[in-house]
């Protein structure tokens, strides 16, 4: 039997190319215990020198950039990610689009769909904030309300109200 020289990790040179050989042994395909044994050994290693070496940094790329990358990687469109997660079209665009965030649930799935660790996806972002359109909006008592750029301006509210019959407005009796 060979005996494999394996040490610990003391430099990125050395990580990368015991990465390399882990993907060398995977792509060799061959299921012997010795190879399988080389790769475990291998994996734990990569991933103690990975957990002290945080390559996720606090200037690493944003979930949304990093889950847009994975998706163009896959091929992957909004409507394809919404069945993946089990979700809505539309809390995929919301997400995408940065008006919401990952729940813990949306997390965990993309982390499992991507294999990655869930702090990847688990990163404080800025939402943008939610603006309403110019128009009409109802205030709490019902009555119109005149907005523009999200800005109350006026309200009309009118001082009897009416019915309309057959296009007609008609004011209510009042009895």
């Amino acid at each position: 039997m060979e005996a494999v020289k394996i040490s610990i990790i003391k430099s990125e040179t050395q990580y990368n190319g015991y990465c390399r050989r882990v993907e060398e042994l995977l792509d060799s395909g061959s299921k012997s215990k010795t190879v399988s044994d080389e790769i475990d050994l291998l994996s734990l290693l990569i991933e103690k020198y990975d957990d002290e070496h945080n390559t996720l940094d606090d200037a690493a790329i944003a979930p949304v950039l990093l889950l847009k990358s994975f998706m163009a990687d896959a091929k992957l469109k909004a409507v394809d990610m919404a069945a993946l997660l089990g979700v809505s079209k539309g809390l995929v665009s919301d997400i995408l689009n940065y008006k919401k965030g990952m729940s813990k649930e949306i997390i965990r799935k993309l982390a499992e769909r991507f294999k990655v660790r869930q702090d990847a996806f688990n990163r404080p972002y800025k939402l943008k904030s939610a603006t309403r359109k110019p128009g009409i909006r109802r205030n709490r008592a019902g009555h119109k309300a005149y907005t523009t750029r999200g800005r109350k301006v006026g309200s009309l509210v009118a001082k009897e109200p009416t019915v309309k019959y057959a296009g007609v407005a008609a004011k209510r009796k009042k009895k």
